[in-house]
Parts: C-alpha cells; structure tokens; sequence
C-alpha cells in the first residue's frame, strides 16, 4: 500500500510526477532503514504494517499480520500517541516510546489528502529499537542535563521559600525517580503527563516504590509548582481527629480548641497541590465528606456554618486494592471514580531490577552525606546478591538493608558476608537462588577469553536462571531480568548472539 502524495498545486505535470517520485522513493527508504513502520487510516485503524514491525507482534500479543491488522491502534499498542497525530493534524518527529514490547525512539508523521488539507491517515515509524542500549551516551547526557536543571529549579524553589515565609514546597522532582528501566521509564512518562493537567491523580502500588516521591514530582512539574505542597498520611492520623485535620477548626468550636481556629489541610493546600497519602485506611463517615469537598471545591470547618472555596489539585496514593475495598463496601464507589481520573501505577523493585545498582549508589550517597563517612561500596558478589531479591518492602527495604550491611562492616567496602547476614536475621527466607552468583564456578572459567563472549555466557545464564525461577513465564522472566519480552525472546532465539 502506498500513502497519498501531497503535492503543491499549480505545479507542471513534470514537476508533479518528480514530487510523486521522491515521495514514494522516501516511503521505501524509511520502510527499509527503520526498525518497522507501520499505517494507520483517518478512524485510527491499523491498515498496513511491513516486514520489520512483525518482530514486534508477539511481545504484543500477536501471532500474524492478519490478526493485528484491523485493530484500533491503541488497543493493540499501548500509550501509542497516533491518536493525537491524526486529531492536531501535527508530527511527532523524535519520541520516546515504552510499552510492553520495549522501549523505542519513534516518529509519527500525518498523511494528508492531495489538497495537502485533510489528514486522512498517519504513518509510525521506530527509529531505534531499544534505545537505552544504542542510544546509551545520548540518553545519559540528556538525564544529566535534566539532573542539573532540576537541581537548579529546587534552588530557585528554596529561594522562593525564603522569600515566601516559609511556605511548604515539594522536595523532589522526576530526577529524583531513579533508574532507566523499561518500567521506571514508563512511571515517569505517566507521571510527566499527569502533571500537565489539573484533575486528580491516584498512585498505586506497593509500599516503598515512592509514590511519595512521585507526588512531589508530579507537583514540581505542574502549573502549581510555586504553590504550597501539603500532605497528609491518613493512617497515622486518629480516626477522631482526620476531619479536623482535612478542614479545620473554626475558632472555639468545642472546649479546649484554639480561640483562633485552626486551619486545615484544604486551606493550607489552596493554590497548590494536596497529597492524600495511604487513602485506602479512611474511614467511611468521612469519605462522604472528602467526596463533597473535591466535587464543590469548598469546606466547612468544623463548629462553622461557613463555607469557604478552595483550589487545589489532589494526589491520593494507596499501597491497598481500591477496587476491592470497593466491592467489600469498604470504600465509597463515587469516590473511587471521583478519584481514580489519572491511575498511575508504581512498579515495584522486583520489577525493575536493572535500576537496583543505580538505586544502591544513590542510597550510598545519601548515607555518606549525612554520616560523613565515605559512600560504601559493595562487591560484585554482594551486589548480584541484592540484586536477587524479592524485595517486598521495595526501595524502603533496600535502604534499610543497605544501612544495617554497611553498620556491620569495619571498613567502607560490603561484602557478601554482611549482606547475607542481615538477610538471615530478617527471619525471611527472601533470596532467589536461582538468580544469585553463589560461588566461584558460576563465572565464566577463563576471564582471559574475550570479553564478548564471557558477557554473552552470563547472559544466557542470567536468562536461564530467569525462565526457571518462573516456570517459563516470558513476561515474568523478561520483567525480573529488567528487559523487554521482545528482547527476551530475541535472546532465546538466538542464544549465542553477542
């Protein structure tokens, strides 16, 4: 299938076919360099594909061309933006695209009728298959540049803190998220886009992977950066003094509150952002509250029969199944869906096990910066170790673990001793044998063999290792070992590739 040619009118016949020519000659040329391509028509359906996007259907869940084509292009691929090529009329010329079947370096370029007016199409075009490995120097200068424009938008935010009496800012940014695994990469994108809008924000996942975090960065990134941050971890306030705490205390309410009243959560948040943490743990009577508020955007303090208007965007965050308190009649149905506009899951560590290294060296320089002392440094076998867990209390456990191994060494160097011990008296058997380097003989027997081949050698190791400790679950195996599924089943297809 050839796409339409847009060609200027008035042009001579000759000048015209030549337009038409050069047209059809970079359609083949981007067919035949690129890493696939593939046509969508005005209804956003999928008529067209060639042969190098076909390596990617079964990471998506397809067999043959003929099933994936006919589909609406975002049912089949996952935070695809074609949708907006074709309603802004507008290219996507470099993006970044993860989803399941990998990260990419993309385009996304509109085609339109001869007039050159009406789009009646969009052509998708991935430039780079798996880019955090080709396009690796590009990437790190770019997360650097951001790091250091971060690190100078929070000097500015504390200056204006200085400036503001005092008023709470957010502490991190998207910098702060670390790691550039396909999951961690995906969190980010998600949140990115969450913070260009004003509806409400709800964080999912287990507790440790830095939801809180995240809601300081969506809060940095967003038209609110310069209005306060307030949180609020409903489980570890009293049930009995939540309402106050969300909407205040007019003055002299019930004997023994302040003559002055006190404001609450709502009203300190106006202008910026409140985080509503662990919001799964409230109670039922005030849930109905919450509900009024975010749907009239105004409260009534307590022992007051005034309304006040607030503004300010919520971001609520649960280690708990929502959906499932809803159905035990735990959590209000409404505001489940009052809530739950913009979900953004945090994957846990497990997850991403790439990024544990990145992870572990960030941990290290926190802890040297507030001791003193120097940054401690894990051995190789102590950090496959690490790497190996399960890691349920996620990033919060890894600190800990962290912490207690470099307490238990006389020198700044960890070791695998230290760390195994603090794992054992965790009481909890927690280490994937399977993927942990154990001794010796689980390297490669001559390191005076190219190192090619030596890397190539783990790495079928590391994939083994992978498949049975998830009784051959690709997508599980691919996620536990930081990779896409395409990249997995690549590597199973071609064992010996270095």
């Amino acid at each position: 299938m050839q796409p339409s040619v847009t060609t200027p009118q008035g042009l001579p016949r000759d000048a015209q076919s030549i337009l038409e020519l050069a047209a059809r000659s970079m359609f083949h040329l981007f067919s035949n360099i690129s890493q696939g391509m593939f046509l969508v028509d005005i209804t956003g359906r999928i008529v067209w594909l060639n042969d190098g996007y076909k390596r990617f259907l079964p990471a998506l869940g397809f067999s043959s061309v003929d099933e994936f084509v006919g589909h609406m292009v975002e049912d089949v691929i996952p935070n695809t933006q074609m949708r907006r090529v074709l309603e802004t009329g507008e290219a996507f010329l470099i993006d970044l695209l993860t989803n399941r079947a990998g990260t990419f370096v993309v385009s996304r370029i509109p085609l339109r009728d001869e007039s050159g007016g009406d789009v009646i199409g969009a052509i998708g075009i991935v430039l780079f298959d798996h880019p955090e490995t080709t396009l690796q120097p590009l990437i790190s200068k770019f997360a650097l540049l951001h790091r250091d424009l971060d690190d100078a938008r929070r000097e500015l935010a504390s200056q204006r803190l200085r400036h503001t009496g005092g008023q709470r800012q957010s502490k991190h940014t998207f910098a702060s998220f670390i790691g550039t695994s396909p999951a961690a990469v995906e969190v980010k994108r998600q949140a990115r886009r969450a913070a260009q809008t004003s509806s409400p924000v709800l964080l999912l996942g287990e507790t440790g992977t830095g939801k809180e975090l995240l809601a300081h960065a969506i809060h940095a990134a967003s038209a609110r950066a310069r209005g306060p941050f307030i949180s609020v971890n409903i489980a570890a306030v009293p049930d009995t003094l939540l309402e106050a705490e969300f909407f205040g205390v007019a003055p002299g309410a019930y004997t023994g509150a302040d003559r002055k009243g006190r404001e609450g959560k709502f009203s300190l948040a106006d202008g910026g952002t409140l985080f509503l943490d662990e919001i799964g743990d409230m109670p039922q009577a005030l849930q109905a509250k919450l509900l009024r508020a975010l749907q009239e955007g105004e409260i009534e303090p307590l022992g007051s029969n005034k309304l006040i208007p607030f503004d300010a965007r919520v971001i609520a965050a649960t280690s708990r199944d929502l959906a499932l308190l809803v159905r035990e009649g735990k959590f209000r149905e409404d505001l489940f869906y009052r809530l739950n506009v913009l979900p953004v899951r945090v994957p846990p560590l497990r997850e991403r096990r790439s990024d544990i290294p990145a992870l572990l060296e960030v941990l290290g320089e926190e802890m040297a910066s507030r001791s003193g002392d120097r940054q401690p440094e894990l051995s190789p076998d102590a950090l496959a170790l690490l790497s190996a867990q399960t890691w349920r209390g996620n990033i919060r456990e890894l600190r800990n673990v962290l912490e207690q191994s470099a307490m238990r060494s006389d020198s700044a160097s960890i070791g695998r001793a230290q760390v195994e011990e603090v794992l054992k008296e965790s009481g909890i058997e927690r280490i994937a044998p399977a993927l942990a380097v154990t001794d010796a003989a689980a390297l490669p027997s001559d390191p005076l063999r190219p190192l090619a081949e030596q890397v190539a050698e783990l790495e079928r190791r590391a994939i083994a290792a992978a498949m049975e400790a998830t009784g051959g679950n690709k997508l599980a195996a691919s996620r536990m070992l930081g990779i896409s599924r395409a990249k997995l089943y690549e590597r199973l297809d071609n064992p010996d590739r270095k």
